[in-house]
């Protein structure tokens, strides 16, 4: 039989090279056709041994490494714990239903219990948490899952009564898997101090340190708020909150004050009218009950109430009278006993469809109004008069380029001769023919050119579009006498532009002689006339053009001026002319009678000419020739029309002789 021999196996401790090379032999079927291993199969065998021998030997060091770790496991989950349960940090194990697994010391303590007794109660009716919609809502996000991290500051009752604000926060622990955790940590941070320190700042911020009211940036953020309520279609309907009332006012002669006492008996003033208004404030919130009030000083001497849930215009009047009549009464500051008033703007309106910058806005043009007025007095907001004035502000920030755009044009209306009834000469008037509004006469934009300085452009315009057209008229008809134009001139054309030298330029371009043109000037402009306005004046007669004082009777009146201003022709107002009516019944005046005459005859005796202005019916046209009156203009020959007509009226002028 075939085997394997080996040899003697080495002692322990033998190199391997000390033991004899083994023999092998080949492998031998056996009977019934049994394997028998030779000395390799006995090798084999031999290893497998060693090998369950080894596992043997290693068990028991495997089994000391799961207890060795296993012991660190518990310790550590019992550091967990202890740290959980000693943190100062109030927190608790809340599971995928909301209920408390565990809380530990530091949260019992914040809500007046034992970390027991809180296992199993829903952490969101603990901190708040469902109190709304928002909160809930991202709460249960977190606990589902759908969501990260969870904060919020919540305002809770502390076991000793006092209010106490806490920053909750969730957030996920490991669980069975990243997107569905098995329970969340909710920690409560106490930050009732950071709070108090936050509304301390926001207080400084939103206050005025002199007055201690609240300030510009309080007010927009109360009145925002206040005008975030949805609005109601239906008046019927409105709530308490449905309308809003603001009484916007300004000092008057706060300025006076703080100039000559300075800026400290200044502040004592503003805070002691400060204390006036908040009790104004407070005994109409007694007498009105409902909306707050607010009193706010917006900065200067500017101050608002704010009324929410107005009861009515009459209502905010009343109190707009009630601060007028606490200010009449004069303060008592450091030995100065001082007095002020103040113009109030009152606004009220409903709620819905208003904004703050709309209601500001109508409050202030409303207080506008009111200084306007004359101060010291309270004015309600007007529609038709704020809509003249956004008129105004139209046509004013479109007049300039109006002026470029061709948008004017020039109607005559003649000046005829008393004694004959012949047109001598004519007045141009500008229209502008407005895009929006139509045609508009002078009256509706020329105070607004004046105002602008736009008068010099137009101004130019006129004087230069009125001399060709005279100078047209005298080339088409040549055999007939000359028409002088008239043209009106405001003061500030004379102030602000080279009059002077823009008449002598159109003049030479136009061809017109000097004699045939007339500049009109108000009474109030040229009587006041010095320095370079008078040398203008007496440059433009030496040149001569010839000076008309336009509604003479009306201003100054100052007859020393008619000796000294190179003036040549007095156009008597229509005031004094409309005393002159007998057809219609009016009683004429025998006043208005005696003054004309007077002023006519001391304009001949000065060797002036006299127009009459606003002539209407024949009466007044033969009384005012009986007096004495060189030229008459009115409705009576005619109304202002377009250049083409006054070509008529020339040709059909009597032939002189």
């Amino acid at each position: 039989m075939s085997g394997t021999s080996e040899g003697p196996r080495a002692p322990a401790g033998t190199s391997p090279e000390a033991v004899g090379t083994p023999v092998t032999e080949r492998h031998t079927a056996g009977p019934a056709g049994e394997r028998t291993a030779g000395p390799a199969g006995a090798a084999e065998a031999a290893e497998a041994a060693g090998e369950r021998t080894a596992h043997r030997a290693a068990a028991p060091y495997g089994e000391a490494a799961l207890r060795r770790a296993a012991d660190d496991a518990a310790t550590e989950l019992r550091d967990h714990r202890a740290a959980f349960n000693a943190a100062t940090l109030p927190m608790a194990v809340v599971d995928g239903r909301g209920h408390v697994v565990r809380a530990n010391d530091a949260l019992g303590g914040l809500l007046g219990t034992t970390s027991r007794a809180l296992d199993g109660r829903q952490a969101c009716e603990l901190v708040d948490l469902a109190s709304d919609d928002r909160t809930w809502h991202a709460y249960r996000e977190v606990l589902q899952g759908r969501r990260s991290r969870f904060r919020c500051t919540r305002r809770l009752k502390h076991p000793d009564g006092r209010t106490l604000w806490a920053e909750v926060t969730v957030v996920p622990m490991t669980g069975t898997s990243a997107a569905e955790p098995a329970r969340v940590l909710l920690t409560v941070a106490d930050i009732s101090d950071r709070r108090e320190l936050q509304d301390r700042l926001r207080h400084l911020q939103m206050h005025d340190p002199v007055t201690r009211l609240p300030n510009r940036t309080l007010f927009f953020e109360r009145l925002s708020v206040a005008l975030e309520i949805p609005p109601y279609q239906d008046d019927s309907m409105l709530p308490r909150h449905g309308r809003i009332g603001l009484c916007y006012l300004d000092l008057d002669g706060f300025k006076a004050i703080n100039d000559t006492l300075g800026h400290r008996i200044g502040d004592r003033l503003l805070a002691a009218v400060a204390g006036r208004l908040t009790d104004c404030a407070e005994n109409d919130a007694s007498s009105n009950p409902g909306g707050s009030r607010l009193v706010a000083r917006l900065g200067g001497d500017e101050f608002a109430i704010l009324v929410e849930d107005s009861g009515g215009t009459e209502a905010l009047t009343e109190l707009a009278r009630s601060v007028l009549t606490a200010l009449q009464h004069p303060f008592d500051l450091a030995g100065h006993r001082l007095s002020v008033s103040a113009s109030i703007g009152v606004v009220e309106r409903p709620v819905a469809g208003t904004s703050p910058t709309g209601l500001m806005q109508a409050a202030d043009t409303t207080l506008y109004w009111a200084k306007a007025d004359g101060r010291a007095r309270w004015t309600l907001f007007d529609p038709e008069r704020n809509a003249h004035r956004m008129t105004r502000q139209a046509l004013s920030s479109t007049l300039r380029p109006a002026v470029e755009r061709g948008e004017f044009t020039l109607e005559y209306q003649p000046l005829v001769g008393m004694a004959d009834g012949v047109v001598r000469g004519v007045e141009a008037l500008v229209r502008w023919n407005h895009p929006q509004f139509g045609v508009l006469s002078p009256n509706r934009f020329v105070g607004i050119a004046e105002e602008d300085g736009s008068i010099v452009q137009l101004g130019r315009w006129i004087l230069r579009t009125a001399c060709r057209q005279a100078r047209r008229w005298q080339l088409d008809h040549p055999d007939e006498p000359a028409l002088f134009i008239s043209v009106n001139v405001a003061v500030r054309q004379v102030w602000d532009s080279d009059l002077v030298a823009d008449v002598a330029q159109i003049l030479n371009e136009t061809g017109l002689a000097p004699g045939l043109l007339q500049l009109e000037l108000t009474e109030s402009a040229v009587m006041g006339s010095g320095g370079r306005p008078l040398r203008a004046l007496q440059a433009l007669s030496d040149m001569g053009v010839r000076i008309a004082i336009d509604d003479f009777g009306t201003g100054y009146s100052n007859l020393a001026y008619l000796s000294r201003l190179p003036v040549s022709v007095l156009k008597l107002d229509g005031a004094f002319v409309k005393g002159f009516r007998y057809e219609d019944g009016t009683h004429p005046s025998p006043a208005d009678e005696t003054i004309v005459e007077a002023m006519v005859q001391l304009a001949h005796r000065l060797g002036l000419t006299v127009t009459a202005e606003c002539v209407e019916t024949a009466g007044q046209a033969e009384r005012l020739r009986r007096i004495g009156c060189d030229t008459g203009q009115g409705w009576l020959y005619s109304r202002a029309v377009a250049p083409e007509l006054i070509a008529a009226l020339i040709t059909a002028r009597p032939t002189p002789g």
